[in-house]
Parts: structure tokens; sequence; C-alpha cells
């Protein structure tokens, strides 16, 4: 894929578990609106919306061995939360790694769709958002990280995460004001 073409809005792992059950970040309510407001505008712009969100099966996924078992898929810890829950129009890609794009069809969807960069939303900025922007870096797109639009269990965390985002794989480091501007309606 190139770094050409049309963006995409990638929410990460923002669902009940994450924000309000099994594996709670407290740090996660304070992205919320921000990510509210760019969902809203990415929709408005015709800028596709992709949830990507852990999908585990009882037992089985080896992050259980490091987390315990969180976002069962099926279950309502798995489900997005309501303030920002998926629409007719948004995409729902599930995964059981922390990349959205390790065995599922994260990359094919975006390749259908033209995008060449995508913006990377939710949790966790040294995790899941990190794992994710490496997938895409390797597949040619460009990354782009409102730092208000993620979060991490703690500050240090987040604020390296995004450090090594932007030294490894150039990510481009902004705000939710910044990015609106750029989504323009259709």
């Amino acid at each position: 894929m190139a770094a050409k073409g049309r963006m995409a809005l990638i929410i990460v792992d923002m669902e009940n578990d994450f924000v309000k059950g099994a594996l709670k970040c407290e740090r996660a309510s304070r992205i919320v609106p921000n990510i509210q407001r760019l969902v809203k505008a990415a929709r408005t712009a015709g800028v596709p919306v992709i949830y990507s969100n852990d999908a585990h099966l009882p037992g089985l996924d080896h992050e259980f061995s490091v987390w315990g078992e969180h976002a069962l898929a099926g279950s309502q810890g798995a489900q997005v939360i309501d303030e920002i829950r998926p629409e007719k129009g948004d995409f729902v890609i599930p995964k059981r790694t922390y990349s959205g794009f390790y065995q599922t069809d994260l990359e094919l969807l975006l390749r259908d769709l033209g995008v060449g960069t995508v913006i990377l939303t939710g949790l966790h900025t040294n995790i899941c958002i990190r794992h994710t922007a490496a997938d895409a870096f390797f597949r040619g797109l460009k990354v782009v990280v409102p730092e208000d639009g993620v979060e991490a269990f703690l500050e240090k965390d987040h604020v390296a995460g995004l450090e090594y985002l932007k030294m490894a794989y150039k990510a481009e480091i902004t705000t939710t004001d910044r990015l609106l501007t750029r989504m323009k309606p259709r």
C-alpha cells in the first residue's frame, strides 16, 4: 500500500472492559469526547470509521497470560462503549492480538477503501496503538495519532508511546483540533 490515498479513522479497543470493566483504564474517559468529535467529523466528511476491537476466545488467547481474561468475543465487555458505538456504514474488525492488522481483515478493508493514511485513536498508546501503528507503517501507510485521542494506564507510558511512534514510524503526532480542520464535509 502506498501512503497516498484517503484517510481512515481507526478506533482501537474503546470497549467496555477497557473503559469501565475488567481492564479499566482510569484515564480512558478523558479521550472519549475527542474521539466523539473525530467520529462525527469523519462521518460527515466521508472518512471511513473503523473499530478495531479485542474479541478474545475464552481460555485460548495468549494475552490472557499477561492481562487475564477480558473482552471475550460476544460479551458485553467486548462491546464498544455507548458514547462512540458504531453506526450503519462504520466497520468493525475484531482482533485477538495487540495489532489491528495481525490475522484480521483490516489491511484488505483499507486497500478496498483506497486508504493511505490511518488516524489511530483509543487504547493503549504504548500497546495496541503502538503495534497497530507498526503494522500500518510496514504496509506503507502514513500514521497520524492525536495525542489527546489516545491514552495508556500511566502518563509516562502514554508519553513514551507517543515518542516511540514518532521516532520509529515517523508518525505525525497532532491534536484532535488540528485533525478536525483536515476533515472537510463532503
